[in-house]
């Protein structure tokens, strides 16, 4: 399936792309962003385990555990904090 990809802040920088399109077998959120992982290099350091990333799914807030979609938009991003 094809799904759309947004990064942003700390991951666009650390990823040098605000977005990309893939072609994916991945069938959860968690799947995509191992998938992404396995990539290596900055996408492998910016989505590490371990890390605090945020996800959504078609502009909705969702776990990793979120099914994917064909022609979704799937945007990872760091938490906000406020002050």
């Amino acid at each position: 399936m094809k799904v759309t990809l947004r990064y942003f802040a700390s991951i666009r920088e650390a990823i040098g792309a605000g977005n990309e399109v893939l072609e994916t077998s991945a069938t959860t959120l968690a799947a995509l962003r191992d998938e992404l992982i396995g990539r290596g290099g900055a996408h492998a350091e910016a989505l590490a385990r371990g890390r605090a990333v945020r996800v959504s799914i078609n502009q909705t807030m969702a776990d990793e555990s979120a099914a994917l979609v064909d022609n979704a938009e799937v945007a990872f991003f760091p938490p906000v904090t406020g002050g």
